[in-house]
């Protein structure tokens, strides 16, 4: 038939056509999200350090609360979402970031509904910190951001590192007497700071409920305790125990955690500051 020659060009176009489809396809699937919505505490403060301007339009009720951010002022300026799918699929994003364990019915459903989700675990050691700020980076295309937040972060805990040898003995004590092992991000904030976790020789190197009369028991040289919020509950008030008080006589004043250790972000640079000074003290008292 005299038809095959000709069909040959047409063949042709309509290949270079599906390819330049195909192209778009894919330069489409890469392009970064510019609706972005954190329902997590920790992913909001995280996604306020690396997006770019506009690109992060929501977060958690929790961002905006001084008591649980770091983050709380500049929290102010994106609006606030309650991690309820329809609420959130209202906003139209192109990405969803979250804890692991936050909202997880939620996050599911706006999965089904088409929506990229991101989860991030909890961070438990300093090395997450870091894998978690190029993890925000990546999903949000922003990897130099990251990668310059993570060498920032690399240098300021080298700079606060302290020489292994002989240390003050620490303990963290929180509401209903809990206490955090090394395996935990306070353990870790305390050794990064040059402190003793007292939790491994009591018996919990993975951190639990650790007796007041164990504690007592111990006789740290410190015992940071969580802040208190306020109210009238119990489980809070064995932090003003007067054995606290008693186990606090005669040894520098030991700051509260606060909004700095609540998450895996550089912010917890500034508690190992603190407690950094607080163990130049108790080792400067102790000669």
């Amino acid at each position: 038939m005299g038809g095959g020659p000709r069909a040959r060009p047409i063949v042709g176009l309509v290949l270079a056509g599906a390819a330049l489809i195909g192209m778009m396809g894919v330069a489409l699937a890469k392009a970064d999200p510019m609706r972005v919505v954190s329902m997590n505490l920790c992913t909001d403060q995280l996604a306020m350090m690396i997006a770019e301007p506009g690109q992060l339009i929501s977060v958690s009720p929790l961002a905006r609360d001084p008591r649980s951010s770091a983050m709380a002022a500049e929290a102010e300026a994106f609006a606030i979402n309650h991690g309820l799918a329809e609420e959130i699929y209202l906003l139209k994003p192109d990405l969803v970031v979250t804890g692991l364990y936050s909202r997880r019915a939620a996050a599911d459903m706006l999965e089904r509904l088409g929506t990229p989700v991101v989860r991030f675990d909890i961070a438990r050691d300093m090395e997450d910190i870091r894998a978690h700020i190029l993890q925000m980076g990546a999903a949000l295309g922003q990897e130099a951001r990251a990668e310059a937040l993570a060498a920032e972060f690399d240098a300021g805990l080298a700079a606060l590192r302290t020489a292994q040898g002989e240390r003050p003995r620490a303990a963290l004590y929180f509401t209903n007497s809990y206490t955090a092992g090394e395996s935990s991000l306070s353990g870790q904030i305390l050794s990064a700071a040059g402190f003793a976790n007292i939790a491994s020789e009591a018996g919990y190197p993975d951190g639990g409920v650790l007796p007041l009369e164990m504690l007592a028991l111990t006789r740290p040289e410190a015992v940071i305790t969580g802040q208190s919020y306020g109210g009238t509950s119990r489980a809070e008030a064995v932090m003003d125990h007067p054995v606290i008080h008693a186990l606090r006589q005669g040894h520098p004043p030991a700051p509260h955690t606060d909004h700095d250790w609540m998450c895996g972000t550089p912010y917890v640079l500034r508690a190992v500051t603190k407690l950094t000074a607080l163990r130049v003290q108790t080792e400067a008292q102790a000669r």
